[in-house]
């Protein structure tokens, strides 16, 4: 489990010199089995369940990490080590961008370490590489607003609205309350679906059977309000980027919630399939261009995902990845950690 929320530690009381009746206590905060953010210096090494999803993330890039190990095993640092590894980086969906900085920058890396020793080289790389996706690591904050509404897109099979379902979780967990808004009135069944994950995680769902979805987005946020919750998360249809008159639709969903709720959405979230490369880059870009994304879900790491595209959406559209997702339990979506994921990458 991990916390959704920043807060700052409650002040210090003040100082009694003298036996004085005790001071009422102070207001206990909305989730107080919450913990402050721990000071990073002091931070406790990975509980076992973080390390278990990391060796499940390491699994799922092992055939990039491998690919791009063997450049390294030569024994000397030559144009042609920059010339394989420009060749493995492009191959694991980095993007012709990403992969120019990220060369650039190892080959200052090198300069400046005197290095001579190609193993030493690939342990530099990871460290250019986590310092390209460090502006995509960024926290999902809730509680600044109530009910914090989070509308949700994304292209068929990425996982979204299974996504939601596990956010769900994991946001009742953490305390909050959480309404959920069954917007994708387009596709068989995504209503019955979300319905089954709200069961599941025991959190009311508005739908309508055949509705507009933009109505029905409308009437959760409105409830959202009126019953105190402290989520409204919208589901919406899956389409692809290519279909206007439904990227115009996913606009008036947007346009009908800020209607509803006049600082809403607080954060707009796509959801991404992390085996789809490139193509992964271009739909972050056109759901930025029609909604100015707030942030991305990347699913399904645990397979035959190359994992390079982080870097080529660092590099050319750097929307913050607040999740990634390396399997089908609860547990198998977790926060994103740059270095985490470049080590991942590159063991």
């Amino acid at each position: 489990m991990f916390s959704f929320f920043k807060k700052k530690p409650p002040p210090a009381p003040p100082t009694v010199e003298a036996p004085a009746p005790a001071a009422p206590a102070a207001p206990a905060p909305p989730w107080p089995h919450l913990a402050p953010v721990a000071d990073p210096e002091a931070a406790a090494p990975p509980v076992p369940e973080r390390k278990s999803w990391l060796d499940k993330l390491k699994s799922g890039l092992r055939k990039t990490g491998a690919s791009i190990a063997t450049v390294f095993t030569g024994t000397q640092i030559d144009e042609a080590l920059y010339e394989e590894l420009e060749a493995a980086l492009l191959m694991a969906d980095t993007g012709v961008k990403a992969t120019q900085h990220l060369l650039d920058e190892l080959r200052r890396r090198v300069k400046d370490s005197k290095t001579t020793d190609p193993a030493a080289v690939k342990g530099l790389l990871a460290d250019a590489l986590a310092s390209l996706l460090a502006p995509l690591e960024k926290s999902l904050v809730i509680g600044e607003h109530r009910p914090t509404v989070i509308m949700v897109a994304g292209v068929n099979g990425a996982g979204k609205t299974t996504s939601i379902g596990k956010l769900t979780r994991h946001l009742s967990d953490s305390g909050a309350s959480v309404l959920l808004a069954a917007a994708d009135t387009f596709r068989a069944a995504a209503r019955e679906q979300l319905a089954v994950w709200a069961d599941r995680n025991t959190v009311e769902v508005i739908s309508q059977e055949g509705g507009d979805p933009a109505a029905v987005s409308f009437d959760a946020v409105s409830a959202g309000r009126a019953r105190g919750k402290d989520v409204v998360l919208v589901d919406t249809a899956g389409r692809l980027p290519t279909q206007l008159h439904l990227m115009e639709e996913l606009k008036k969903i947007k346009r009908v919630v800020t209607k509803a709720e006049g600082t809403a959405p607080h954060e707009v979230l796509l959801v991404i399939d992390g085996n789809t490369g490139q193509n992964a880059l271009a739909q972050v870009k056109a759901f930025d261009d029609a909604l100015s994304l707030s942030g991305l879900i990347v699913t399904k790491l645990d397979g035959t995902a190359k994992g390079g595209v982080l870097a080529a959406i660092a590099q050319e559209r750097p929307v913050p990845v607040y999740f990634i997702g390396v399997g089908e339990k609860l547990e198998d979506l977790e926060t994103f950690s740059a270095r985490e994921f470049a080590q991942a990458l590159l063991t």
